[in-house]
């Protein structure tokens, strides 16, 4: 078991993903100041389960990433921090608050990538792109449909997840998958149904939900 200092928020953070952080609160500008001085400065992110990224005493998911600090921008009051999502680790033991959350962790083991995965990934790629595509039209996204994913296809994966217009429980059940077929498994169903659900939002702007989901392959 590894302990490591926590950053609880309201988004999960995927590997191979950035996150953007401004730091103003105390306790985690402490946490801060104690992982600058490590050779590989980290911490852990998982997502709120009740309460505010602000004061304390939220709940917590047990299921997280570490973010790797590649960036730092002080500014007046506040510090902003660009870190980039690494290994996904489980919380086998919260801490107490000290000032900072901290907790104890194992390290999950990496998901493995075989080329008879392609064809999934490849159909999981249409179905994300296109559904951001679509949801852009009617809102702003944080991703662009076109963005441009890592070339290892492991990182690709994860960067599918990051970008998918789904919800933060969607989320936290694809951080959780055990390997890359079922990654691309839950990616997909989770989202059809949010494209399923965008068109039954404007059923008169989107007429045909087959815009959004991928055909059956034959077998």
């Amino acid at each position: 078991m590894t302990v490591l200092p926590m950053f609880p928020l309201g988004s999960v953070l995927f590997p191979a993903m950035p996150t953007a952080l401004r730091i103003f609160e105390e306790r985690y500008i402490v946490m801060l100041s104690s992982v600058l001085g490590e050779e590989e400065p980290r911490f852990g992110v998982v997502l709120i389960e009740r309460g505010s990224e602000v004061g304390g005493g939220e709940q917590r998911f047990d299921i997280g990433t570490v973010a790797r600090i590649t960036r730092l921008d002080p500014g007046e009051g506040a510090v902003g921090v660009i870190a980039v999502g690494a290994e996904r680790i489980e919380v086998t033991r919260w801490l107490d608050d000290d000032p900072h959350p901290t907790a104890e962790v194992r390290t999950l083991p990496p998901l493995e990538w075989s080329d008879d995965l392609q064809p999934l990934r490849e159909r999981a790629e249409r179905l994300v792109r296109r559904t951001l595509a679509q949801a852009s039209e009617f809102s702003p996204q944080q991703w662009p449909a076109d963005i441009v994913l890592d070339d290892d296809p492991v990182a690709a994966c994860w960067q599918l997840a990051g970008i998918a217009p789904v919800g933060a429980l969607d989320q936290v059940r694809l951080l959780r998958a055990e390997s890359l077929r079922e990654l691309l498994d839950v990616l997909i169903e989770t989202v059809e149904l949010a494209a399923e659900l965008l068109t039954m939002t404007w059923p008169d702007e989107i007429d045909d939900l087959d815009a959004f989901r991928e055909p059956d392959k034959p077998e």
